[in-house]
């Protein structure tokens, strides 16, 4: 795998600090791609306006990354938005066929900390065999396994009081 830096997309949000990884040479990181990509296809803007709001409101300010939001399971990472009919606080989160998915990773399973890579469209049953969905899900798998590592390593360093991630040497900046 290449270098890449780990970096704060979205730290404004009342309950869930949010990273994103960059490839080292890339102009744009893998999130902000995603999110571009798909609010210029006129037929999904609907659809990633929803996935926005899901992040940044229900995740980010009003309950934070918690497991009933988290469930659906793909190994190293979790597709969002989430599977099936989920009640949290009497608002009900419900996504039937959605068209997207976008990889996430909770930093040790706390509520605070989520990692977001890239999606795609499911246009099929599994994401092996939706074919560009494919391949980013593998490289969603190989950022968290990488980035997995380095927790385990103390590469990274969890600062919980401040709800962020820092270098070994107390640095913001994370390249791995």
């Amino acid at each position: 795998m290449n270098t890449f830096a780990l970096e704060i997309w979205d730290d404004e949000g009342a309950k869930c600090t949010f990273y994103t990884v960059r490839w080292e040479d890339a102009r744009h990181n893998e999130t902000d791609k995603f999110f571009t990509k798909y609010d210029a296809v006129t037929e999904l803007k609907s659809e990633i306006q929803k996935l926005l709001s899901f992040v940044l409101d229900s995740i980010g300010d009003d309950h934070g990354a918690i497991d009933i939001l988290f469930n659906r399971f793909e190994q190293e990472v979790v597709g969002l938005p989430n599977k099936g009919k989920v009640n949290v606080g009497g608002i009900m989160f419900l996504y039937p066929n959605f068209p997207l998915r976008l990889y996430a990773l909770r930093i040790k399973n706390r509520k605070d900390l989520v990692v977001l890579f890239n999606g795609g469209i499911k246009s099929a049953q599994t994401n092996q065999a939706s074919k560009g969905l494919n391949l980013k899900w593998i490289e969603a798998c190989q950022f968290a396994r990488r980035i997995e590592e380095a927790i385990r390593d103390k590469e990274i360093i969890i600062d919980s009081k401040n709800r962020k991630l820092l270098a070994a040497n107390g640095d913001e900046e994370i390249i791995l």
